[in-house]
């Protein structure tokens, strides 16, 4: 016994009976009201209940049927909920009609130049601007971040742009500085396996958004956002980036094919990060019209006004001017496939 659907009409008394007799096995519940029913999730060894208790519960007052939800993850289950979750960003939504676009430089490198990157993607038709102040980097010797400077210099082109702002969290030891900045808690690729920081992140009320591993499954990936949902933050979105093969022609191989695969698995929204997943800038605008195509909920792209002296990803980067061409190509594939941009 994964899920309780309760009839429309079920009284409140009804459901915090039912909540009490699941808790009273030591699992926790998450209920979720729809537009057309109400359904409550039960967390843990469900095994714990016995054939007849869960024909006992069937026959209780107000549940109109007892399910079990063979994938484990559960949460992120289209079992669990039929409908899209939308997530609503200062008044953006992502995993509605509109395709977001997140547009802006690798790493935070000064505040004139972000400003500057901020102002340009958004007359070109971004929706949020990203940048890194904390860097995850292969080499210990590399340029590591701003930190908090970063995330004030993030802050200021927020309130000059009206731009909501997308940023990594690698430490949960930098949690409460992020919270007092960002809107957006991005976890990288990397930490896509952190358990202990996507628990940290499950508690806090900010949008996750939650990058595929290097070599993680979908699978592997949906649990992971299990893990978040599981501390009570459902407001987790899913982010293609490619992953490692064989190829080396290209920095990661991206799979498209996961953005409809997606939406057949989870209610969360899924965007796609086509700079990482090809690491040119050529192969950036093609993939960023094919994700649309495909159905991605929004994009995540790297811009920066000199890629030549970026002090990182700086290949992958698309200039201003290239970056808005293809934000005009963009509009009439999503148009074709019944979205916006």
């Amino acid at each position: 016994m994964d899920i309780i659907v309760l009839k429309q009409s079920t009284s409140q008394d009804s459901i915090d009976n039912l909540v009490k007799k699941v808790e009273s096995k030591g699992l926790t519940v998450n209920i979720s009201k729809g537009t057309e029913r109400t359904v409550i999730g039960v967390i843990g060894d469900t095994s714990k209940f016995s054939d007849d208790e869960v024909n006992a519960i069937r026959s209780m007052h107000g549940v109109e049927d007892v399910m079990r939800i063979v994938k484990p993850y559960k949460l992120a289950s289209r079992d669990f909920k039929k409908e899209n979750t939308v997530i609503d960003v200062r008044g953006i939504k992502i995993g509605g009609n509109k395709v977001p676009v997140i547009a802006g430089p690798c790493a935070i490198e000064g505040r004139d130049i972000l400003i500057t990157i901020a102002q340009l993607v958004k007359q070109a038709g971004a929706s949020f601007i990203r940048g890194g102040a904390y860097k995850p980097r292969t080499s210990p010797y590399t340029f590591q971040g701003m930190g908090e400077e970063g995330l004030e210099i993030l802050a200021e082109a927020r309130e000059k742009t009206g731009m909501p702002i997308v940023t990594e969290l690698m430490d949960p030891r930098d949690l409460p500085t992020m919270l007092k900045y960002t809107d957006i808690i991005q976890i990288g690729t990397r930490n896509m396996q952190n358990f202990r920081l996507l628990l940290e992140v499950g508690s806090c009320d900010k949008p996750i958004l939650l990058k595929r591993g290097l070599s993680a499954t979908i699978k592997e990936w949906l649990m992971a956002a299990e893990y978040i949902m599981s501390r009570g933050n459902h407001n987790v979105i899913l982010c293609e980036r490619g992953i490692r093969t064989f190829e080396t022609t290209t920095r990661n191989t991206l799979d498209l094919s996961c953005v409809p695969l997606l939406k057949q698995l989870t209610h969360l929204p899924i965007i796609v990060d086509p700079s990482h997943a090809v690491g040119r800038w050529d192969l950036v605008p093609p993939m960023s019209l094919a994700a649309v195509a495909a159905g991605t909920d929004g994009l995540i792209i790297e811009v920066h006004t000199n890629p030549e002296e970026a002090f990182s990803d700086g290949e992958q980067s698309l200039k201003p001017e290239v970056f808005s061409t293809m934000m005009k190509q963009l509009k009439p594939i999503a148009a074709a496939v019944g979205r916006e941009i």
